[in-house]
């Protein structure tokens, strides 16, 4: 993620003086009229019941989405200090549609490692989520979630998310935004519980930060397109 003439590094360090882009208590699941809420669901592997196998599925899994490999190239790419803790740490997203690519923020504003009573006996989920900043085209939280049935073994993915259009003041990006937006989400969302399962069987080795000490996911992708307009929403331009 290093199209020409941005530097990637000094963009995802001007999120930190930006807010959220919604108000939480005014959010599901406090208020749910006008919101999307999406939970997809998918089977990554099966292993010993029980704690979580050194090197199995569960523990896999579990590496692969604090990474944010699961994520499809063709449609979001993360850029994100690996040296700061996951909870409040800030990811810079790039969203590609067309000849256009979109510098998204967001923020992880949970971190989960519980033990809770699932449909089918106890589970140990293991997962994070963040929110949507300033800028950003949409408005909402994403949860990613690795789930264990300690009884069984089983081991799934799964995606909780609410999500709403945020205010475009640009007219041609609302149009489009309005037009694609929600059918590009719904992809995302499909891409992922797609590609996750295929990555705990052969999951790709970890990304080294690069020399300005970013990560970019996902890890195997090869770099990103670098042709196109580069649209700074946060800013509301170029």
């Amino acid at each position: 993620m290093r199209p020409r003439g941005l530097d990637t590094a000094r963009e995802l360090d001007l999120l930190a003086d930006l807010p959220l882009n919604f108000d939480p208590a005014q959010a599901p699941p406090h208020h749910r009229r006008g919101w999307h809420e999406d939970q997809r669901c998918t089977p990554v592997g099966v292993e010993a019941p029980g704690a979580f196998q050194p090197g199995g599925a569960a523990e896999t899994a579990v590496r692969l989405i604090e990474a944010y490999d699961f994520s499809d190239p063709s449609l979001l790419r993360a850029a994100f200090r690996p040296d700061v803790p996951l909870l409040g740490r800030d990811m810079l997203l790039q969203g590609s549609f067309l000849f256009l690519r979109f510098l998204l923020g967001v923020r992880v504003n949970e971190v989960l490692d519980e033990t809770r009573e699932g449909p089918r006996g106890p589970e140990r989920a293991v997962g994070w989520s963040y929110r949507t900043l300033r800028g950003h085209l949409e408005q909402g939280e994403l949860r990613y979630e690795v789930v264990k049935e300690l009884d069984t073994g089983r081991v799934a993915f799964r995606i909780r998310a609410h999500s709403r259009r945020a205010p475009i003041p640009n007219p041609w990006l609302r149009l489009g935004w309005r037009l694609f937006g929600r059918r590009r989400q719904l992809r995302f969302y499909r891409r992922a519980i797609e590609r996750l399962p295929a990555l705990v069987r052969e999951p790709p080795p970890p990304l080294p930060p690069g020399p300005d000490g970013l990560v970019r996911a996902p890890a195997g992708a090869g770099p990103a397109d670098t042709r196109g307009v580069v649209v700074h929403v946060r800013r509301g331009g170029r």
